[in-house]
C-alpha cells in the first residue's frame, strides 16, 4: 500500500492510494471515503441497484461485530467475505465496530473486546479475532483496540491503560499476521487512541508509529464524543507524529462541515456511515457542493444574495433526533405537493425520475421503496460531496467550498 501525494496545503492532503490489494488494481483518491455496507452489503441495496451510481469507492468496509456470528460459516466457505457476499471489483476494509451504531460500553479487558451483533454479545479474544480476519481475508484491516474512552469524564488512569492496552493487542496482532497464511498478503492497520489527552494521544501515536503498520486508524473522535476545535487540536498534535506517506483513516466522522475540518488538519480517509444515518431519518442531502459557480450565481454570491438551496423551517413538525443542517425532512407535510426532485442538478436514479411529494408519500406509507431511493440519492451526494472538495484542495479553492459547504 502507498500513499502518493501530489498536493499538500496547509495541512490538507491531496494524493492517491494505491496498491490496496495484492492485485493493484484498485486506487482510492483522498481525501475520500470507503463505502458503508452493513453484513457486506450496502442498506437498502442491491449490487445491481447500487451500481446505477457512477464512481463509487474502490474499498468496500465491512465490520466485525456483523460478520463475527458467521465464523464457522465463513471458515466453511474458506473463499472469503468477498466473494461470499457477492462484492465484484472491490477491495475490502475491516473494521472492529460500526460507527453507524452505538454499542454498550464496559466490556473490555486486558485480554478481550466486545462486538455486538444480533445474537447479543460476542468477547473476542486476540486469537479469536485474528482467526475472523483469516476468514473474512480483507486486503487491509483496523488491529484490536480498546476505544472505548471517547465518553465525557473519562479519568486519565482510563485513558492511559486504554492506551496501552491498545498497543499490546497490535503487538499480539503483528505477531499472528505474521503466522497467518490467510493474511499474508492483506495489510494492518495501528489504531490511535488517547481520549481527549494531548500527552496520551501523542504517545499513542509515537508508539504505534514504530511499529510495522501499513497506516493509522484515528479512533475515538466521534462526533458525539468533543467538539471541533478540540478534535482538530488533538489530530493536529497525533499527525504529526505520524509518517507522511501512510494514510489517516478518521473513525466516527461523517458530518460536511467536520469532515472539511478534519481534511485541514491532515485526515485523508472517512468512513461512509452517514448517508445511511440521513436515510434512516427518512431525510435527503441537499447541501451545496459545487466548485465551479456559473456567471449568474457569482453575481447573486458578490451581492450576498446567494440562492438557498434549501430552507431550514420545518412548517411545525419535529425534526428527527440527531437531524442536521445539511438535509432536508422529507416527512414533513410541506412535501406532500412538492413536485421537485430533491436536489435540482443531481444526476442520481430518484432525483432525474422522481419527485420530493412521491418520497414523502413512500415515507408516511412506509415503503421500503423510500429507504431504496434516498440511499441512492443520499450515496450520490455524498461522493460529489468528496469528489468537489478534491477538486477544491487541486485548484486552491478550498475556502471557496467551505463557505459554500458551510451557508
Amino acid at each position: 500500500m502507498k500513499l502518493e501525494l501530489s498536493k499538500v496545503v496547509q495541512g490538507c492532503r491531496l494524493g492517491l492510494l494505491t496498491a490496496i490489494e495484492q492485485t493493484a488494481q484498485h486506487s482510492l483518491d483522498v481525501p475520500g471515503c470507503l463505502l458503508f455496507t452493513h453484513c457486506a452489503t450496502v442498506p437498502h441495496l442491491t449490487q445491481d441497484t447500487l451500481h446505477t451510481l457512477s464512481n463509487l469507492p474502490a474499498v468496500t468496509q465491512v465490520t466485525l461485530n456483523c460478520l463475527a456470528e458467521h465464523h464457522e460459516v465463513l471458515e466453511e466457505f474458506k473463499e472469503g467475505v468477498r466473494k461470499f457476499a457477492g462484492l465484484h471489483d472491490t477491495a475490502l476494509y475491516c473494521s472492529l465496530h460500526d460507527s453507524a451504531t452505538t454499542n454498550p460500553a464496559g466490556h473490555i479487558t486486558n485480554k478481550t473486546v466486545s462486538v455486538w451483533g444480533s445474537g447479543g454479545r460476542m468477547e473476542l479474544t486476540v486469537a479469536k479475532f485474528m482467526a475472523l480476519q483469516a476468514a473474512i481475508k480483507p486486503d487491509f484491516y483496523q488491529s484490536m483496540a480498546d476505544g472505548e474512552t471517547w465518553q465525557a469524564n473519562t479519568s486519565r488512569k482510563r485513558v492511559r491503560k486504554a492506551v496501552d492496552r491498545t498497543l499490546a493487542h497490535l503487538d499480539e496482532c503483528l505477531i499472528l499476521h505474521q503466522k497467518t497464511q490467510e493474511l499474508k498478503q492483506a495489510k494492518i492497520f495501528g489504531v490511535v487512541e488517547g481520549g481527549d489527552i494531548l500527552e496520551e494521544r501523542v504517545r499513542s501515536a509515537r508508539e504505534t508509529a514504530k511499529r510495522p503498520v501499513a497506516g493509522f486508524v484515528l479512533d475515538g473522535f466521534q462526533s458525539a464524543a468533543m467538539e471541533q476545535d478540540l478534535r482538530s487540536q488533538l489530530i493536529t498534535a497525533v499527525t504529526a507524529e505520524l509518517p507522511q506517506e501512510k494514510p489517516r483513516l478518521l473513525q466516527g466522522v461523517g458530518r460536511p462541515d467536520e469532515v472539511i475540518a478534519c481534511v485541514e488538519v491532515g485526515v485523508d480517509l472517512f468512513e461512509g456511515f452517514f448517508p445511511f444515518q440521513v436515510t434512516e431519518r427518512g431525510c435527503a442531502l441537499c447541501f451545496d457542493c459545487t466548485v465551479t459557480t456559473d456567471p449568474e450565481t457569482a453575481v447573486l454570491e458578490s451581492n450576498e444574495e446567494r440562492p438557498v438551496v434549501e430552507e431550514p423551517k420545518e412548517n411545525g413538525d419535529s425534526c428527527p433526533e440527531n437531524m442536521t443542517r445539511f438535509e432536508m425532512n422529507l416527512n414533513d407535510k410541506r412535501y406532500r405537493e412538492d413536485l421537485r426532485p430533491l436536489v435540482e442538478g443531481c444526476s442520481c436514479y430518484c432525483c432525474k425520475n422522481h419527485t420530493r411529494a412521491y418520497i414523502h408519500h413512500l415515507l408516511v406509507t412506509n415503503e421500503l421503496l423510500a429507504g431504496v431511493l434516498l440511499m441512492l440519492h443520499n450515496t450520490a451526494h455524498y461522493l460529489r460531496f468528496f469528489r468537489a472538495l478534491r477538486e477544491a484542495l487541486a485548484n486552491d479553492r478550498l475556502q471557496d467550498f467551505k463557505r459554500r459547504v458551510l451557508q
